[in-house]
């Protein structure tokens, strides 16, 4: 069944999706989630023990095996603090995107369906083989007939359903979740993850969000972006330049010295949030594979499926609560919460959630060179998340604003990549040169001047907004 497949459809089934598909691919998780529910249930009406464990172990025996949505759904919730308790988290980790590649005698059918019956006209080469998986598609590696190197990002059949049907489990998990434990209110989260995962079906969107990312980046030399090719992307093909790189594990490999880990982690600061503090936008997915080491230690930056834009007073409830934490202003951090979307907020959350605040922007408030984590116990992060988390199960709970979801698993991303890389470097400083001339009103003209040039299109909750 193709992506496009015609015939009227019900007004609740999204574009692309088709109703036929949805079932099939729920079909292959609601025994997982359903049977957790219904345990859980059982364990709460004959006062049975829940064994979370044995529930994660389902879900992954379950997913494992199924293409990428629900695994960047779960690569999206670990970074969330307590979205899903630890073992869904642990187990889910594991997942990878291990589905079989399109063979060849397909790609050419997906490939006439995007671009036509002569569509190899197109191309001077076609790589036959996959270079490199996506999470909703597939890369071939292609040459266009000026000579030019190109990737094609092709997206597999029938991904809406995929991700429709995804998403209905993800919200009867995070259901059962929330019956097990109700520190945390996650139905905000769960609108975020929509919006977004419904946006990466787009590839002409992501060829727009890309084109703002070189905008954005423009006159860094530190870091790359791709470029799409015009004429050769559409809904379901991103065809872009090819940008010739190493993974970050093999940089690592080689043994480079301090001053060389040292030049990527700065390159990839730089990337993640220059677009940040000066243009109010974020790419949500610091996945290893998202970047690549080039040959004079700068980066490529991949794959901008996952863009979130903020509103601009956002950006300034960010640098307020950096400033409330460094100060130890209460009343400060308060304020700078109901910028984030947090509402209602007693004072004994307050103080729980400056717990979390203090372990994110730790590394910015020391002016000096050091690591980004100067502990050596690698479940640091893991011991301040529970101390959270009891924190918020005694004080009655919160419900975690959509704001929250890509701002929180960057900067725990990236911070794990920093620490994977030994980078030692005066965070502090890099952070205060973007944030020096903040000012509300500049950033806001910023951003509508880049979305507009690179024709980026509204996000639904911004049209609901206009």
């Amino acid at each position: 069944m193709s992506d496009q497949a015609g015939g009227p459809r019900p007004d609740t089934t999204p574009p692309g999706s088709t109703l036929f598909g949805e079932m099939r691919r729920m079909a292959r998780t609601s025994g997982a989630v359903g049977g957790i529910a219904v345990r859980v249930a059982g364990a709460r009406v004959f006062g049975i023990k829940s064994d979370r464990a044995a529930h994660a172990e389902d879900l992954r025996a379950i997913l494992g095996g199924l293409k990428g949505p629900l695994m960047k759904v779960a690569q999206f919730l670990s970074t969330v603090p307590d979205a899903l308790p630890a073992e869904y988290a642990q187990e889910l980790a594991e997942l990878q995107a291990n589905a079989p590649p399109m063979g060849w005698a397909f790609v050419r059918r997906r490939m006439q369906s995007e671009l036509g019956p002569n569509w190899q006209k197109d191309f001077a080469e076609f790589g036959q083989t996959a270079a490199a998986a996506a999470s909703l598609g597939q890369v071939h590696r292609a040459r266009l007939p000026d000579g030019t190197d190109v990737a094609c990002k092709l997206q597999y059949p029938d991904m809406p359903s995929v991700v429709e049907a995804d998403l209905r489990q993800l919200k009867l998990a995070l259901a059962v979740y929330h019956r097990m434990d109700n520190a945390t209110r996650n139905d905000e989260v769960y609108k975020e993850l929509s919006e977004r995962l419904r946006e990466e079906l787009d590839y002409l969107r992501e060829a727009a969000q890309m084109r703002v990312y070189g905008l954005m980046l423009e006159g860094q030399q530190r870091v790359t972006v791709p470029k799409p090719v015009e004429g050769l992307c559409t809904p379901r093909l991103l065809t872009m330049t090819w940008l010739p790189g190493q993974k970050l594990q093999d940089f690592l490999n080689g043994n480079p010295s301090q001053e060389e880990r040292n030049d990527v982690a700065r390159a990839l600061f730089y990337a993640w949030y220059i677009p940040l503090y000066r243009y109010g936008i974020i790419h949500g997915d610091p996945h290893l594979g998202n970047y690549q080491v080039r040959d004079d230690r700068g980066i490529n930056l991949l794959d901008f499926g996952a863009i979130r834009v903020f509103p601009p007073k956002f950006l300034r409830g960010v640098i307020e609560l950096y400033e409330a934490v460094r100060d130890g202003d209460d009343d400060k951090a308060h304020q700078a919460y109901e910028t984030w979307g947090f509402s209602g907020l007693p004072r004994e959350t307050i103080l729980v959630l400056n717990d979390w605040a203090r372990f994110l922007y730790e590394p910015l408030m020391q002016d000096r060179v050091r690591a980004i984590q100067e502990t050596n116990d690698p479940q640091y992060g893991r011991e301040i998340a529970q101390k959270v988390h009891a924190g918020l199960q005694r004080t009655g709970g919160v419900s975690v604003p959509r704001e929250f979801v890509l701002m929180d698993r960057s900067a725990i991303g990236l911070g794990s990549v920093f620490l994977r890389l030994g980078a030692q470097l005066n965070w502090h400083r890099m952070f205060h040169e973007l944030i020096a001339d903040f000012d509300e009103s500049a950033l806001s003209a910023r951003q509508a001047d880049v979305l507009a040039r690179a024709g980026v299109p509204q996000t639904v909750s911004q049209a609901k907004q206009a």
